[in-house]
């Protein structure tokens, strides 16, 4: 007769296996693999790896033992060495935020560049750590000194929590670049997915601060720029393509943004739009917008859908310009700096860069566009050897190019 521990241990091994034949499966029937992807195997693997790991952070999460978001960060942690060749690294509070400021080993004869970086995540996943790598990497190759934001995330805060940290992190920054040798002519502001939706913002809120020194250059990698409107090619076209599925996109904006999960139909076939509304936003939104070598698979659908009025009341804020900021008026858009705007052929969000790209060329801003057949958060793997893809050091060094070249 089998013990009460061979029975819980017999238990746990029937659930682990069970959980994981449950992902295989969901993964082979609802995911997408990019038909230019290279090695497709070792890309469903690595999707398959995280896709086991948000199920498992979910159950402990629905079980009260930790949070989805603890969970996930915790196996990340275990499996990232974090690596700090050639710069110094300090961990700093400015405040109550947590920020790192990386800071290189060279000796320089002048002030340095000054990058302010905001990662991604969706509010949801990303850290300091998960992000050291990458920062470490562009503060050496650009010779910089870079200061990379921990942000308030959930499942703890919500909207408009991180985005204030970002806010207010980089005007205490801006106001002590003597004391961090950074050249105050030469600070940009630097974000991939929802961080460079907040480098956008950030930019367009600080335009017109006499007080603050200007800033250089907004760097946006594959920026998440708007949560209206859902009906762009991209939109339709990668739904179930990692690491941004369409999924993953809305139960990470509705829990960031608080709105109750039942909307999200709502939001995705735009019933929650008034027909005021899209009167204004069209002219910035519509699909006209974006280059036709995206458009040869699309077929419009109707825009929008009939209004929900019960839906607006509930999702309205997203037409707001701290979560919009593609949306902002063209004066403010004007006087924004020059951007360098990556966007990525099979990303879920690709749009947006590329709807923002001809609002900032619209006002006369400059912008440098550059585009790489990969998949959303490819830049986060650069360094991961055996799970990086040549899009992911792609995206690295053509934002360090950019950043040398200012």
């Amino acid at each position: 007769m089998l013990s009460w521990v061979e029975l819980l241990l017999a238990t746990v091994c029937l659930l682990v296996l069970g959980v994981s034949v449950w992902v295989l499966i969901d993964h082979l029937r609802t995911t997408d693999v990019p038909p230019t992807i290279t090695n497709p195997l070792k890309f469903r693997f690595l999707h398959y790896l995280f896709h086991l790991t948000l199920t498992w952070g979910t159950i402990l999460e629905k079980m009260n033992v930790c949070s989805m978001p603890y969970f996930f960060h915790t196996v990340l942690d275990i499996t990232v060495s974090k690596k700090s060749v050639g710069v110094f690294v300090k961990d700093l509070r400015f405040g109550t935020i947590p920020v790192r400021l990386f800071q290189p080993k060279a000796a320089s004869s002048k002030p340095r560049r000054g990058i302010i970086f905001f990662h991604g995540g969706g509010a949801v996943l990303g850290s300091l750590d998960t992000y050291h790598n990458l920062c470490t990497f562009l503060a050496r190759e650009t010779d910089s000194v870079l200061l990379s934001v921990g942000y308030r995330k959930l499942p703890y805060y919500h909207h408009p929590s991180s985005l204030l940290d970002c806010l207010n992190a980089s005007i205490h920054f801006l106001k002590s670049l003597k004391a961090y040798g950074v050249d105050p002519s030469r600070v940009v502001l630097c974000g991939d997915s929802i961080g460079g939706g907040a480098a956008g913002i950030i930019t367009q809120t600080l335009v017109g601060r006499t007080d603050l020194p200007k800033i250089r250059a907004q760097i946006l990698i594959y920026p998440i720029l708007q949560s209206l409107y859902f009906q762009t090619p991209s939109k339709l076209q990668n739904a179930n393509i990692p690491f941004l599925t369409k999924d993953f996109m809305m139960n990470c904006l509705c829990r960031y943004l608080a709105i109750d999960p039942s909307w999200k139909d709502a939001m995705l076939t735009g019933a929650c739009m008034p027909p005021s509304a899209w009167k204004k936003y069209e002219k910035w939104l519509s699909t006209d917008n974006i280059p036709k070598m995206f458009r040869s698979k699309y077929q419009q659908p109707e825009s929008p859908a009939p209004f929900n009025e019960a839906a607006y009341l509930e999702t309205k804020h997203t037409m707001n310009t701290d979560i919009s900021p593609l949306i902002a008026d063209d004066k403010i858009i004007a006087q924004v700096p020059e951007a360098f705007v990556v966007t990525l052929q099979w990303d879920f969000i690709r749009d947006d860069g590329l709807l923002y790209k001809k609002r900032l060329e619209d006002q006369g801003v400059p912008v440098t566009w550059y585009h790489v057949d990969g998949f959303h958060g490819c830049a986060l793997l650069f360094d991961r050897k055996f799970f990086s893809f040549p899009c992911s050091l792609d995206v690295v060094n053509a934002v360090v190019s950019y950043i040398k070249g200012l």
